[in-house]
């Protein structure tokens, strides 16, 4: 596997971090990957700046911060206007259509896929958006398998909430997938 630089950015509130940090142990336990996740945010815990810095190599890891993303992902325009220029050229740039209007030239691959509608059309529950842009980045880039992102969130969330995860999951690895098919 190549090493893989992974930027998640969006806004307090959205999960970002925890999505991070959910790829991040799925790749380390159940894939057998060396992985770093670090994290900055604002001063506001919802609706600041949120931005989680991942590396997945099969190889040692050096360094933990992610200079230039060869997949980025961002949830807000603000954090696209932030960090898109930081791409790696050739790279995946992958955005929510409610929240993003991409209006930059950068040498990367835009996939804009209507990430929270979709959830709030087939579930109703934002709070799973995270998880929807974990399977679109999946989809997108095949960096993990959809099932050991499921087994890392059957140790971190009740039972009752499982079936509405996994078809979040589900439905951000099929747009993914039809993005680029």
């Amino acid at each position: 596997m190549e090493r893989s630089r992974i930027v998640l950015s969006g806004s307090g509130g959205q999960g970002v971090i925890t999505a991070a940090i959910i790829l991040s142990e799925a790749a380390v336990i159940y894939e057998n990957m060396n992985a770093t996740q670090s994290q900055t945010y604002g001063a506001a815990a919802r609706g600041g700046a949120t931005r989680s810095d991942i590396i997945l190599s099969d190889s040692e890891i050096n360094f933990p911060k992610v200079i230039q993303p060869n997949i980025l992902v961002c949830l807000t325009q603000e954090a696209y206007d932030s960090f898109s220029e930081i791409i790696r050229p050739g790279g995946i740039l992958l955005v929510d259509s409610k929240y993003v209007e991409t209006k930059r030239k950068v040498d990367a691959k835009h996939i804009s896929l209507p990430m929270y509608a979709k959830v709030m059309e087939e579930i109703g529950k934002p709070i799973v958006f995270n998880i929807c842009m974990l399977g679109a980045l999946i989809g997108v880039s095949d960096i993990l398998k959809p099932e050991s992102v499921m087994k890392v969130l059957k140790t971190k969330i009740p039972k009752d909430f499982l079936e509405m995860n996994q078809k979040a999951l589900d439905l951000g690895l099929k747009m993914g997938k039809d993005s680029i098919a």
